[in-house]
C-alpha cells in the first residue's frame, strides 16, 4: 500500500525525485529530456519556478518553487507524472519497444487498474521534501549536480559538462533548456 503525505506550503521550496519503475532507464531508451523540459516549461508558465534539476537516465531530481496562489506540490508532481507517463508510452508505441511496454503494462497496480490506469512508468510515490532554508536548497542542489559523476554513475568526467543538468547555469552563467530561477532571486 502506498502513503501519501499531504505538503501544502505554498511559497516554498520543494527537493522532488521522480523515479523511473523498477529503475529501468525510461528517460535514456526512449530520449525522453525533450518531454521533461516541456513539463518544466509548462510549470513555468503556471508560476512555479525551477531553481535546479539533473535528469539521469531512470529518474530525475529537480528543486521547485511553488508561489503562494499554487496548487499543492503534491498535485503539481501527481499531474506532471499522469501526462508524461502518456507521452512515454507513446514513446514506446514508435520506438516499437513492444516487451518493455507490456512489463509496465502488467505492472500497473490492481487498485490502479480499477481507476484506468495502463501503465506504471513510474515509481508511485514521489520523494518530495521542503526545503526550508538556503543551506538545505544549497545542499541539495550539490546533490543534484554531482549526481551524474557520483556512484556508479560517471556519465561525464566533469559535472559542469552534463547537458541534463542545472550545473553549468550556476557555475558558468550558462543557458540552458529552460530558463533557471537562481534560488536567491526565488522570492523576488
Amino acid at each position: 500500500m502506498v502513503i501519501r503525505t499531504r505538503l501544502n506550503e505554498t511559497n516554498a521550496v520543494y527537493f522532488v525525485t521522480i523515479t523511473c519503475f523498477n529503475w529501468i532507464n525510461l528517460f535514456e531508451i526512449t530520449n525522453f529530456y525533450p518531454f521533461i523540459y516541456r513539463w518544466f516549461n509548462f510549470m513555468i508558465a503556471g508560476k512555479k519556478k525551477i531553481i535546479g534539476y539533473v535528469i539521469m537516465p531512470n529518474h530525475m531530481h529537480l528543486l521547485i518553487y511553488i508561489p503562494e496562489d499554487s496548487e499543492e506540490i503534491n498535485k503539481v508532481i501527481g499531474e506532471g507524472k499522469r501526462f508524461m507517463a502518456y507521452d512515454m508510452v507513446k514513446a514506446l508505441t514508435e520506438l516499437n519497444l513492444v516487451k518493455l511496454q507490456d512489463f509496465l503494462h502488467e505492472s500497473v497496480f490492481d487498485f490502479e487498474k480499477i481507476r484506468g490506469k495502463k501503465h506504471q512508468v513510474f515509481r508511485p510515490n514521489s520523494d518530495i521534501k521542503l526545503c526550508y532554508d538556503e543551506d538545505i536548497i544549497i545542499q541539495k542542489l550539490d546533490y543534484i549536480h554531482h549526481n551524474p559523476v557520483s556512484g556508479k554513475w560517471n556519465l561525464v568526467d566533469d559535472y559542469i559538462e552534463y547537458p541534463h543538468s542545472s550545473a553549468a547555469f550556476y557555475e558558468l552563467g550558462a543557458p540552458g533548456h529552460i530558463r533557471i530561477f537562481h534560488y536567491k532571486d526565488v522570492w523576488e
